[in-house]
């Protein structure tokens, strides 16, 4: 009999999980609180989304939505030089392309893609608790219309982002970090333009004494622009100001570049704040559960993590869910997997993004110190592989734009530091060690497998079926 679950959340992490699911004959309800499409913020998708879409099937349904093609980025970043990284420059014209999306329409598309996959998708569903039998996920209670409903189930996946459904309400198992507690405030512009030599459809990412600020190039010639900057520098400065947009616009001038940038604009008259708390839950999985996305853990907006995560972990628990309905693997081993994967994909991006604020050229500013000082009280992050030698120098282009693509390392990037640029050879060998840390569990010699259908392989079984 086909597993039944049950997705709280249909962001891309819960649509992600349950497309694959249903593709697999699961049987899968998703409850959506909200009515797509709906705003979030989020704008720009790393190249590491688009196979996970593709594996999902709907690739085609995001290609045809006509977003801004993405191909590298530009960060002026530190006081030595604009650090360039064009994918298709380095790694030829076959190398994959992202996007620069409106998460109304793109989380739109995904939530649709799933309910054509034969998700059962209700929005206006408010998902009040999950239902334990002996510690084990069983179901969950929620409401829609005003009338209280259950749906019981064998897996229930909490994607239901920073509201946290299970460790927040259930589990109290959330652990803040004083890392990255920065806050963010953007608006949007009719008009703009980017740094000389930004790769076509690329995001801008300009440091600052407080901070730093973000230009990302949208479809229809809008540019979403943001800046973040620690809490505390944003709290004395806002005791200044009587309304956000004076204080965003107000930061916008402040920067030469960002000013230059968006002069032929105009102004939407629109701002948005949000706090970018760091934080992790102390398990990311349980009998019965898996908590996916922000729900199990949030980093930071610099380098575009999120979506990256969010989908990554969305495809990691439908893999988990099938592998244990088809035997491949026993829950306890599932579960392992799991929480190995995931957890050690969001220490990775901390430690990328941890490094690039190491680099920060106002090393004399606050800004720079509470995340120098923060991470320093985090080293369990930090330890769950060796240390990288501190980025000295930029690095050189091919190992950055791996990095930057979500291939490579931080310490990588540090031993390419002022280096000759990578030979092809080396970097393909480098990004395959990275696909392998991405998709294997050196302890268990578990991996995820993609064909010929999403599950949970072992390596020795691969090595006997290949000598058969």
């Amino acid at each position: 009999m086909a597993p039944e679950i049950v997705v709280v959340g249909g962001g891309p992490a819960g649509s992600t999980a349950a497309a694959l699911l249903a593709r697999q004959g699961a049987r899968v309800q998703l409850l959506e609180r909200a009515h797509f499409p709906r705003y979030h913020v989020g704008e720009s998708v790393a190249t590491s989304c688009r196979s996970i879409i593709e594996l999902a099937g709907a690739l085609e349904k995001v290609a045809e939505r006509g977003y801004t093609v993405k191909e590298g980025l530009l960060l002026r970043w530190g006081a030595e030089r604009d650090w360039v990284v064009d994918w298709p420059e380095i790694f030829g014209t076959e190398a994959q392309s992202a996007w620069q999306v409106d998460r109304a329409d793109f989380d739109d598309v995904l939530l649709r893609h799933a309910a054509s996959q034969g998700v059962e998708v209700i929005e206006g569903a408010q998902a009040r608790k999950v239902l334990f039998e002996d510690g084990r996920a069983a179901g969950v209670e929620w409401t829609h219309e005003g009338r209280e409903r259950t749906t019981r189930a064998d897996f229930v996946i909490d994607a239901s982002g920073r509201a946290g459904l299970l460790s927040v309400r259930h589990l109290g198992n959330r652990t803040p970090h004083d890392v990255f507690r920065n806050i963010a405030v953007w608006g949007y512009y009719q008009g703009g333009g980017l740094l000389p030599r930004t790769p076509r459809g690329g995001i801008n990412v300009i440091s600052a004494p407080e901070g730093w600020y973000w230009v990302i190039p949208l479809k229809d010639d809008v540019y979403s622009v943001g800046f973040v900057t620690h809490q505390d520098h944003f709290l004395k400065r806002k005791q200044k100001y009587t309304d956000m947009e004076s204080l965003f616009l107000d930061a916008v001038q402040e920067s030469e570049t960002v000013r230059d940038l968006v002069a032929d604009g105009v102004f939407q008259h629109h701002v948005r704040v949000e706090q970018d708390f760091s934080y992790t839950a102390d398990s990311f999985c349980g009998p019965g559960y898996f908590l996916a996305g922000d729900s199990a853990c949030f980093l930071d907006p610099l380098l575009s993590t999120g979506v990256h995560l969010a989908m990554y972990s969305g495809m990691l628990a439908a893999a988990s869910i099938l592998a244990q309905d088809a035997g491949e693997v026993t829950e306890d081993e599932a579960l392992s997997f799991y929480e190995s994967l995931y957890r050690n994909a969001y220490a990775r991006m901390f430690s990328m993004v941890a490094g690039f604020y190491e680099q920060y050229r106002g090393k004399a500013t606050y800004f720079w110190l509470a995340q120098r000082l923060a991470r320093g009280r985090h080293p369990e992050l930090m330890n769950r592989r060796p240390a990288p030698e501190p980025v000295r120098s930029a690095p050189d282009s091919e190992a950055f734009a791996a990095l930057t693509a979500g291939v490579l390392d931080l310490d990588d990037a540090a031993r390419a530091g002022g280096a000759q640029p990578l030979p092809h050879e080396a970097l393909a060998a480098r990004m395959s060690r990275q696909h392998e840390l991405n998709s294997h569990d050196a302890a268990t010699g578990l991996y995820l497998r993609t064909t010929p259908r999403l599950g949970i392989g072992r390596a020795g079984r691969a090595a006997e079926t290949a000598h058969a």
